[in-house]
This record gives C-alpha cells, sequence and structure tokens, in this order.
C-alpha cells in the first residue's frame, strides 16, 4: 500500500499538520521532530502527492526558468545556485533554455505556464515585453533575471551592468591604455549598460573611443561568443587605428578575441590588453590568464531564489522589487601592462 501523511502521523503519534510542516521545511517544527519523521518516510518510500498538495493550497511547488544559453557558465552557475536553495524548500526547479531566441523563449514561457508554475524566473532574450504582458494576464508573478527592460514595472535581479563596464574600462586606463575598444553584446540590457559604463570611464578620463572601436557581436551575446569575439577582433585589427586595450562583453567573447589576437602574432598584453567579464572558474589556466569582472553568480542565485519563494508563498500581489549585485574586478595577466 501507498503511504500516506495519515498513516505517517498516526504511527508516530503526530497530527498531517505536523507531518505537512515537515514537508514544507516549516520553521515551527523542532530539529528532533523534523528527523524522526524524515526517518519514518524514507522508511515507508513515502512519495509526496503534488496533486493532491496543489488542489489543497493552490501552489503546485514548482519554479520555472528560463535562460538563454546553459552551456555558458554564468547561467549555469545560476540555475545550480537557484536549484539548490529552492529545493530546501520543497520547490522543483523547471529549467529551460530559449538559445537567444525570442521565438522559442516564447514557446518555453507558454510550457512553463501550462504546467502552472507558481513563479518564473526569466534572463530574456526578447526585444518586446509582449510575452510578460501574457504572464501577468495569468497572475503568475516573474522575475527578470541579468536582463531588464525600460518602462516596464516588474522584479528584478541582475549585476550592476554600468559599474561592470566603468570597472574593466578604468582598469585599462589605469594600465596605461591609450586606444581602448569595446566588443559590446546584442541589444540587451546587459550589453547597453556595459556600453554606458565604457564610455563613462573614458569621458571620466578626457578621452573618446576612436572611430570603429566599438565593434557588436550581434545577435550571438552568449551563444557562439568566442567567434563572434574573433570575428569583431579581427575587425578591431584592420582598423586604421589598432587598439592596445579590448573590453570584452563577456568571458567567451574574449576568449575569441585573445586567439584572434595571437593569430595575428600580437602579444597579450604587451600588444593589446583584454579584459572580460563573467569571471568563469578556467580563467586562471588559460594560455594568458583572463583579468575579468565577477559578476557575483553566488549572490545574484540566492538573492533571485530568496526573491521567488517570497513570491510563490505570498498570498497577495507584491509590489516590484529590484536588487542590483556589485561587480568586481579579477585582475589576471591579460591586462596587466604595469607590472606591480
Amino acid at each position: 500500500m501507498v503511504a500516506r501523511l495519515k498513516d505517517i502521523a498516526q504511527d508516530l503519534g503526530l497530527s498531517v499538520v505536523t507531518i505537512s510542516k515537515v514537508l514544507r521545511n516549516h520553521p515551527d517544527i523542532g530539529e528532533q521532530t523534523r528527523k524522526r519523521v524524515l526517518k519514518r518516510m524514507k522508511e515507508l518510500n513515502y512519495q509526496p502527492n503534488f496533486a493532491a498538495r496543489s488542489l489543497i493550497t493552490g501552489r503546485t511547488w514548482t519554479i520555472g526558468l528560463v535562460v538563454p544559453d546553459l552551456l555558458h557558465p554564468f547561467f549555469a552557475q545560476i540555475a545550480k545556485g537557484i536549484s539548490v536553495d529552492v529545493r530546501k524548500k520543497g520547490y522543483s526547479l523547471f529549467i529551460s533554455s530559449s538559445d537567444e531566441d525570442p521565438a522559442l523563449e516564447q514557446e518555453e514561457i507558454a510550457q512553463l505556464l501550462a504546467r502552472r508554475v507558481d513563479v518564473m524566473l526569466i534572463a530574456s532574450s526578447q526585444w518586446t515585453t509582449e510575452s510578460f504582458r501574457q504572464i501577468e494576464e495569468r497572475k503568475i508573478p516573474y522575475i527578470l533575471l541579468d536582463r531588464q527592460f525600460p518602462g516596464l514595472s516588474s522584479n528584478f535581479v541582475g549585476v550592476d551592468d554600468q559599474a561592470v563596464g566603468s570597472l574593466a574600462t578604468t582598469h585599462l586606463i589605469e594600465q596605461g591604455c591609450e586606444r581602448i575598444a569595446h566588443i559590446r553584446g546584442p541589444e540587451v540590457s546587459t550589453a547597453m549598460g556595459r556600453l554606458e559604463g565604457y564610455k563613462q570611464a573614458l569621458a571620466s578620463h578626457q578621452m573618446t573611443p576612436a572611430a570603429g572601436h566599438v565593434v557588436s557581436i550581434g545577435p550571438s551575446g552568449d551563444h557562439v561568443g568566442d567567434q563572434a569575439g574573433y570575428a569583431a577582433t579581427v575587425k578591431l585589427l584592420a582598423n586604421k587605428v589598432r587598439p592596445d586595450g579590448i573590453f570584452c562583453f563577456n568571458d567567451p567573447v574574449a576568449l575569441g578575441t585573445m586567439r584572434a589576437i595571437f593569430d595575428a602574432g600580437l602579444r597579450v598584453p604587451e600588444d593589446i590588453a583584454v579584459v572580460g567579464c563573467g569571471n568563469l572558474s578556467y580563467s586562471d589556466f588559460l594560455r594568458v590568464p583572463l583579468t575579468s569582472v565577477d559578476q557575483n553568480s553566488k549572490m545574484l542565485s540566492k538573492i533571485a531564489a530568496s526573491q521567488a519563494l517570497k513570491l510563490a508563498e505570498s498570498k497577495s500581489p507584491a509590489s516590484s522589487r529590484s536588487e542590483l549585485v556589485a561587480p568586481h574586478l579579477a585582475v589576471r595577466a591579460s591586462s596587466l601592462r604595469r607590472k606591480k
């Protein structure tokens, strides 16, 4: 026979409410009671009936996450961090990738709506806000992650992208670079913020980008970013005024940039200093270790998970909330023109 909450409660001399609170990791339950209940559940191979719980609570105990690219380490780290935190509270995380395709993203959102997830987290590749209006019509709370839309009042968790651009560019200036180029990302808020930070840092040092020193990688912000970075750098190297420093939209782009520099017979950082963004785990193991702006993905995922859980458990709509995580610079050999 399939074990029920009622059976476990009777077996342990506890109420069904107490057993239910253990399942929800409720703070009212003492540690000794929690261990007794979990031990008995394991012995009886108890499996929660989520359909029944949904009918009673109005929740599905699921959270949906849509990211542009699961192969990109930044979004993989975010997904892992959120999954760990929501699992502790009894929620499951449905993860999907849009592959930077707005049409595919809309399909993934529709699938999550059909599953009646309690909350959605979306790092969007959209050009419009239509999909979010549809989510609002279904009265499902959502959080924009990493990327936001001007004029759209919504929950948001992300890094301060203007600070990202300013940190990277200021560091290159401090290393003696005088002709700093920027390989920018697609038309999303992260790329626009980093471009603005780059321009602000130059302006604060009475500098301006040379003609052709801002190159776009097009829609390939994370997907095949290394190839896009390589092609963009080839353009920069063919420019009449060759840059002596390059700030790249993200680390995959920076990898392509360094490969193009090496293929041209030039050196990093002696001829061209390079800074990326994302601080990938293998940055220290590259031929020339990569200087990168760390987006603090662990803190970002914790804040996102916390916001999602609060929205899932809220009985009334909450006002929109935005939280920005401060970035910091991880300095390595790729930018160190001035040896300390």
